[in-house]
């Protein structure tokens, strides 16, 4: 069975490790290191699916996202940036799916919960 990762910046691995995903860690700040993860998890047999944070995504250099397109697997799936989400019920709305998928059950975390 192939693995699920998900390559994405420190402040929000571990909201995905909660989830139960395999997380690696890159900075936007550091091209070179993000193309270096990005590229060994492209070329590791075992990954099956890559889900990377959207701005980490625009960081990539364009032939590197070209390569990205006309890959058969792992499938590279852009994770949405949590600045564009808020800190608005969409926000929340996409991170319950998110940890429904992952995981098959509604979490909910709060007073009203």
């Amino acid at each position: 069975m192939r693995k699920f990762i998900v390559l994405t910046d420190p402040e929000s691995a571990d909201g995905f490790r909660l989830a139960g995903v395999e997380v690696l860690e890159a900075s936007i700040e550091d091209r070179t290191d993000t193309k270096r993860k990005l590229i060994g998890l492209i070329n590791d047999d075992d990954v099956g699916i890559i889900g990377i944070d959207e701005d980490l995504l625009l960081e990539i250099d364009e032939p590197t996202r070209l390569k990205i397109d006309r890959l058969y697997r792992p499938i590279v799936i852009a994770i949405p940036a949590k600045k564009k989400l808020g800190v608005s019920e969409a926000r929340h709305s996409f991170l319950a799916s998110m940890i429904h998928r992952a995981i098959g059950f509604d979490i909910r975390v709060g007073r009203n919960a």
